[in-house]
């Protein structure tokens, strides 16, 4: 039993079984970074938030200023309906790596998800500002803007993530999908949908609609091991 195991269940979304895989590693190697973070996202991806924010909380205590260990622990929290502790460790990871425009463009999705739209949009034009060529950052963008109304800005928004990708749609809907419903035929098929009360996220869905804002190389390498299959978003072809 090694790390190399567990990983590969992970990846193939044997969760309990790369659980006590991870289990068994840690108590031979307790404190070891990596096997404490795999085993946090794979409780997270069990539904077990409380136990997850464990390894996290260890994780973050270990490497205090490590950016992605505090975006995953921002992730739990959020799960958790902790949304204001878990807005001010994504605030932290972007004052810590505030040239990254993943930092921006993870803070506006959970912007957008507490309502605050006018500060989902901010976030978005900064990650744009440092990543003009982010076609995911521009369509969600557009996504916000539908939510405000403000129509003719979410069409420039969406025109210009169309031009970025190359991609014309053949047909137009007035309908669009929110974040995270399904927008393109690559996007595999969901995890559950969520649980309708309080308007909390089950884990399952958070990993079909956080993997929305990965669109560029540089953030799919830093979360690609914790959101699997991640693809750019984009708007349904159909309506």
């Amino acid at each position: 039993m090694n790390f190399n195991t567990g990983y590969q269940l992970y990846q193939e979304g044997k969760f309990e079984e790369a659980l006590a895989v991870f289990d068994e590693l840690i108590i031979q190697e307790k404190g070891k970074t990596e096997l404490h973070l795999y085993r946090g996202r794979i409780l997270t991806r069990l539904g077990k938030g409380e136990l997850a924010l464990e390894d996290f909380d260890l994780l973050t205590a270990l490497e205090p200023y490590n950016t992605d260990f505090i975006s995953d622990r921002g992730v739990v929290l959020h799960l958790l309906g902790r949304n204001d502790e878990a807005l001010s460790e994504l605030d932290r990871a972007a004052n810590f790596d505030p040239r990254n425009p993943y930092r921006y463009s993870s803070r506006a999705f959970l912007k957008d998800r507490i309502g605050d739209l006018l500060g989902a949009i901010e976030d978005y034009e900064k990650a744009i500002e440092l990543d003009p060529e982010d076609a995911v950052a521009f369509n969600n963008k557009g996504l916000v803007e539908e939510k405000l109304g403000q129509k003719e800005r979410a069409k420039k928004s969406f025109e210009k993530a169309d031009e970025l990708v190359g991609y014309k749609p053949t047909q137009k809907s007035d309908d669009l999908p929110s974040v995270g419903n399904k927008k393109s035929a690559e996007i595999p098929k969901p995890n559950p949908e969520p649980s309708k009360e309080n308007n909390k996220m089950t884990a399952g869905h958070f990993w079909s609609t956080l993997k929305s804002i990965l669109g560029n190389e540089a953030s799919r390498r830093e979360f690609s091991d914790f959101v699997k299959g991640l693809f750019g978003g984009k708007r349904s072809k159909s309506s």
